[in-house]
């Protein structure tokens, strides 16, 4: 047996001494594809030009590439150097971009895929453990970039609480579909990392297309797919014939990043005779929490219950156990969701602030509820968070750049349902007497300094905004159908 991984690289070398001959990536697009063998002699030699490089222990290696075998290398790569990687998103805007590197300081940017073909001597890992593998940038509430510290220790354990589910989200013989991005902790945890650990063999795609991913099912005769809900929206479009034989050989549907629509579930059980099984998680929890694999039972509006190993409970806004949301009259047992885990994180960079509490709660703002059977349900999210497409959109960030604008007196940014991307962000703006702007203007003035996803798809001009008498900004009637 061999000895169990402290830092998250030794699962490429652990999959390379089980199967080295097994199929580990390929990729949609091109013609590409390593076996594990293959890969971690890859990783290696990455590793060592790392190490040639300069970089020491603990120094940040930014990672901008887009999904890819070659974000894979340059990422087991950078950990098995010793250093903590910073993936971003290939297409990231410039000025997000500068915000990442002028936060995480890191002492190389690597943007031009390694040579898959190299070797180098062998390099043992570094040790891992508490120390940190990934930092992992989300919006900050303030609307400035957070690091998110998450340790060897957090991954592999989320990694094994995954795993040890029945059944279990990938094994040795999956051929998984990986069409979600690798720089997210979703397409890292549950995606990356859980193939590596299973020595499976995973199929990337750049960009999710609906009949581009058809045929890869089809040509890869793919046995799990790791999915968004607006994947599974655009699959229950299709003619439930050709979404029967285009999916013939799955054997399992996951879904997380936000909620799925019951009405899809449907349809894709209606198609395959296969249910989706959500779950939920946070970029700082390593990221999965609960899933409806737990209790073996796909429930529609449900996000599961927590893995092994993760303990949950319900809190009142102060912290206090029980939940009970006094601006809750709906749900008198709603709270928010806190949890405890060896996979949760270690604390915003660079300080370790605001992570889990002395006795290793960490809130997460969500609220929720549990039903009958112990299953999660979310009803709100906090700090009015919007999820486009499965990543997270804070309001100020995107009420920071309209502001920006001279015409604008007041903006407020919220999320309205959208059957495509699941929201998409609307920005409600107040101008100056006398001043004239256009939807467009105010999309391009956006498109040119925040992410495609952030950009508002809807734009209201009105009079005066909503407030409270204490002045806090009313957001939800600004969400109504009928205000836009």
């Amino acid at each position: 047996m061999p000895e169990a991984p402290r830092n998250v690289s030794d699962l490429v070398a652990i999959a390379a001494e089980q199967a080295p001959d097994h199929l580990a990536f390929a990729e949609v697009a091109t013609d590409q594809a390593l076996s594990w063998a293959k890969l971690d002699r890859a990783v290696n030699a990455e590793a060592r030009r790392l190490l040639d490089a300069g970089i020491e222990p603990g120094d940040r290696v930014a990672i901008q590439l887009p999904t890819g075998i070659g974000f894979v290398v340059a990422l087991f790569g950078a950990l098995r150097a010793g250093a903590t990687a910073v993936p971003m998103a290939a297409e990231l805007p410039e000025r997000e971009r500068d915000r990442v590197i002028g936060s995480s300081e890191p002492k190389i940017v690597i943007d031009a895929n390694p040579d898959l073909d190299a070797t180098a001597e062998a390099v043992r890992s570094a040790p891992g453990g508490e120390d940190i593998a990934l930092l992992c940038y989300t919006s900050g509430t303030a609307g400035t970039p957070r690091g998110a510290m998450l340790s060897h220790r957090a991954l592999l354990a989320n990694v094994q609480q995954c795993a040890a589910l029945r059944p279990a989200p990938v094994t040795s013989t999956d051929r998984v579909l990986l069409a979600v991005p690798l720089f997210h902790a979703y397409g890292l945890g549950p995606g990356l990392f859980q193939v590596a650990s299973a020595a499976a063999s995973a199929v990337l795609m750049d960009h999710f297309s609906v009949e581009p991913a058809l045929q890869a099912c089809e040509d890869f005769r793919i046995t799990a797919i790791v999915g968004v809900p607006p994947m599974y929206q655009a699959f229950a479009q299709v003619p439930a014939e050709r979404l029967s034989s285009a999916l013939s050989t799955l054997r399992l549907l996951t879904s997380g990043a936000a909620p799925l629509d019951p009405g899809v579930l449907r349809a894709m059980y209606q198609a395959t005779g296969l249910n989706v099984y959500e779950g939920y998680g946070l970029t700082e929890t390593g990221p999965v929490l609960t899933w409806t694999l737990v209790g073996g039972v796909a429930k529609p509006g449900s996000v599961g219950r927590p893995l092994p190993g993760v303990e949950l409970r319900l809190v009142d806004s102060d912290g206090t156990p029980g939940g009970g949301d006094d601006d809750d009259d709906d749900d008198e047992d709603a709270g928010v969701v806190s949890v405890r885990g060896a996979n949760l994180f270690s604390g915003y960079w660079p300080d370790g602030a605001h992570g889990p509490d002395a006795e290793g709660w960490f809130r997460t703002g969500d609220v929720g509820y549990l039903d009958g059977d112990g299953d999660l349900h979310l009803v709100d999210r906090a700090n009015d968070l919007i999820i486009v497409n499965g990543f997270n959109v804070y309001p100020h960030e995107v009420e920071q750049v309209l502001a920006e604008l001279s015409e604008v007196v007041e903006a407020a940014a919220v999320g309205v349902p959208d059957e495509r991307t699941g929201e998409r962000v609307k920005a409600v703006l107040v101008l100056r007497d006398g001043a004239g702007l256009t939807e467009d203007q105010v999309r391009d003035h956006c498109a040119t300094r925040l992410a495609k996803f952030k950009v508002p798809g809807l734009v209201e001009f009105v009079s005066a905004l909503p407030h409270s008498i204490t002045g806090k900004l009313r957001r939800a009637s600004l969400r109504k159908a009928d205000s836009v």
